[in-house]
This record gives C-alpha cells, sequence and structure tokens, in this order.
C-alpha cells in the first residue's frame, strides 16, 4: 500500500484514505457511533469525504447519495464503497453542498460532518476544506441549513456535527427558524474547552 494512504478501521469496515482527504477523527467516529439508519431509507450524506458514513449507512439503506466539494474525496470514497461491497447502493457527487443534488430529490435523513472550526484554508486547500469553516467556523453551517431542508422529506431528519466553538445555540436557532424542530443526540469532550455536539432536526 502506498505510504500516501493511510487505513482506518470502524468495526468491521475498512476505509482507505489518500493523503489530501479528511481522516476519520473523534467526529466521524463519534457521529458513525451515532447512526440508526433503517431497512429502504433514502440517505443524503453531505461531505462524504472517505467515506465513512455513507457506506455504514449503505448496509441498510436503499440507496445513499454521497457529496464532496473535493473530486479526491469523492474518488476515495468510491474506492472505499467498492472495498466494503456497497457500491452497488451508492451514488457519488462532486459538487459544493446542493448545487449538485437533483432538484426535487427528497431524503430520509441527510448527514453533514460540517467544516466547522474558525480558520481559512492555507496551504493544503482541498484538505483543509474538510475542516476550515471561516472566521466564525459557521460559513459552510449556515448555507447548508438554508438548504437542507427542501431535501428532506416529511418524516426525515438532518444530522449536524459541529464543534462548540462555532455556536451550537446559533445552529439550533437557524434551523429552528427554518421550522425544525432540534434536540442534541450526543456530545463529547474533546481537549481545551471545546466539545463535538451532533444536532438533530426534524420537521
Amino acid at each position: 500500500m502506498p505510504s500516501s494512504i493511510r487505513r482506518v478501521f470502524f468495526e468491521d469496515y475498512i476505509f482507505q484514505v489518500y493523503r489530501n482527504v479528511y481522516e476519520p477523527a473523534e467526529d466521524s467516529f463519534l457521529f458513525a457511533e451515532s447512526l440508526a439508519v433503517k431497512k429502504g431509507e433514502v440517505i443524503l450524506d453531505m461531505g462524504t469525504g472517505c467515506g465513512i458514513l455513507s457506506i455504514i449507512a449503505a448496509d441498510k439503506a436503499a440507496k445513499v447519495v454521497a457529496v464532496d466539494v473535493s473530486p479526491h474525496a469523492v474518488r476515495c470514497a468510491k474506492e472505499n464503497a467498492k472495498l466494503n461491497s456497497v457500491a452497488d447502493k451508492m451514488f457519488f457527487v462532486n459538487g459544493d453542498l446542493f448545487a449538485s443534488v437533483k432538484t426535487g430529490e427528497k431524503f430520509s435523513s441527510i448527514f453533514f460532518n460540517a467544516p466547522y472550526l474558525p480558520s481559512e484554508p492555507t496551504e493544503d486547500a482541498w484538505l483543509e476544506l474538510a475542516w476550515t469553516g471561516g472566521v466564525t467556523g459557521r460559513e459552510v453551517i449556515d448555507r447548508f441549513i438554508n438548504e437542507a431542508p427542501k431535501f428532506l422529506r416529511r418524516d426525515g431528519c438532518i444530522f449536524l456535527m459541529q464543534s462548540t466553538l462555532s455556536n451550537v445555540d446559533e445552529t439550533l436557532r437557524r434551523f429552528e427558524k427554518r421550522d425544525l424542530k432540534t434536540s442534541i443526540v450526543t456530545k463529547r469532550a474533546l481537549r481545551f474547552f471545546e466539545a463535538i455536539v451532533l444536532v438533530k432536526a426534524k420537521p
């Protein structure tokens, strides 16, 4: 295996992660541990990265659409779908948030492990787009909240992972402004004064 590819394990799944693709970390694993996909659901995994959430979801889901702005991430996720024998249920889209998702398509669940750190991309832009959320950390989160409800089924749920550094209360407020009920699924303290939080929003 080339040195530019790392191997990551979660339960019975194996993921090969390219050098310029976000390697699953605490946020990815907390999200994965919290997934509760039902048989036959149609899932949208926004910012799929190496495909960890979409591939786990594909075991039960009828269809999973995996989207990433990085072409490297999309190529990596495709390879991991084959590696984990779920490629037949998955569709991969290279695009910026919902710009490349078919208009009118509705999903049972929408996942987003958002870029939430208050910073701007510097050197390796493709990789850093996975975690940099602009000056406040909310640049991509706010765009996602504005668009996601249009793609959600009436009985569907949105799951958004973010850091307390990017103002979770503002996320709840913005979802509720879109007439969605919110709750905190799980929370895990990290170093210093930061915690990661999985937010659920539904009609």
